[in-house]
């Protein structure tokens, strides 16, 4: 973007532009961004319109160019008919005329390298300023090519920003890591009390109470049974 604006403007010209576009805007264009768009954007028009100049510009040295072509061409056909001047004069006897005639003649044969060499200059820088031209037209192309490129990458980082933007507001994993983190807690605390019970029973303490459940079972059935022996049978009728 730099380069555009100084071949535009030159360096030192083009240093301050972008130097007040940093400013007005707050931050630097090499960041990117919609700022950075907008700038290409203006530059773009810039070197468009500078190329218009370049071409109007081209467009009046042809003219002259082509002018003086034709001066070149005229005073050749001048020459030309100075000389029959003087050769119809000298045949038919007005020698006066006819010196007159070709002192002229001669006078502009003079005239004509000067003449020529100037056209062929003309044309040289003509030819040049068309490639010119023609190669400011190519960049230009290059660069509006250039400028969409732009805008479809950045309309790109924008969509993806917002993408990363939802990621992260609507991102599940911390939740489910502090999940994850609180259900081992809690099973880790369940194995540990579990463990603490068991070693808080009395080996002995629990042996004896069951050998006094397993007594007090017997006894419960024996006296049951003696209660259903002691009951008198009944004789059948």
């Amino acid at each position: 973007m730099k380069k555009a604006v100084y071949w535009i403007m030159g360096e030192r010209a083009g240093r301050t532009i972008v130097g007040t576009w940093n400013w007005l805007w707050g931050m630097p264009v090499e960041s990117g961004g919609k700022v950075a768009v907008a700038v290409a954007e203006e530059s773009l028009q810039s070197m468009q319109e500078a190329v218009q100049k370049l071409a109007g510009a081209v467009a009046a040295q042809e003219g002259a160019y082509k002018t003086a072509k034709r001066k070149y061409e005229a005073k050749i056909t001048e020459s030309k008919t100075l000389e029959q001047q003087a050769m119809i004069a000298q045949r038919s006897g007005n020698e006066e005329a006819a010196r007159m005639a070709m002192s002229k003649a001669i006078q502009t044969e003079q005239i004509l390298p000067k003449l020529e060499e100037m056209v062929k200059q003309a044309e040289t820088a003509v030819k040049a300023s068309k490639d010119k031209l023609n190669r400011e037209r190519m960049k230009l192309e290059t660069y509006k090519a250039d400028m969409q490129n732009m805008k479809d990458m950045s309309e790109v980082n924008e969509a993806l920003a917002m993408i990363a933007k939802v990621n992260n507001e609507f991102d599940i994993g911390s939740a489910k890591s502090d999940f994850e983190k609180a259900k081992g807690a809690v099973e880790r605390r369940n194995l540990k009390t579990e463990a603490l019970a068991e070693l808080s029973e009395n080996p002995a303490e629990k042996l004896q109470a069951e050998i006094e459940n397993m007594t007090l079972d017997d006894e419960v059935a024996r006296r049951l049974q003696r209660l259903q022996d002691s009951q008198p049978k009944q004789l059948p009728e």
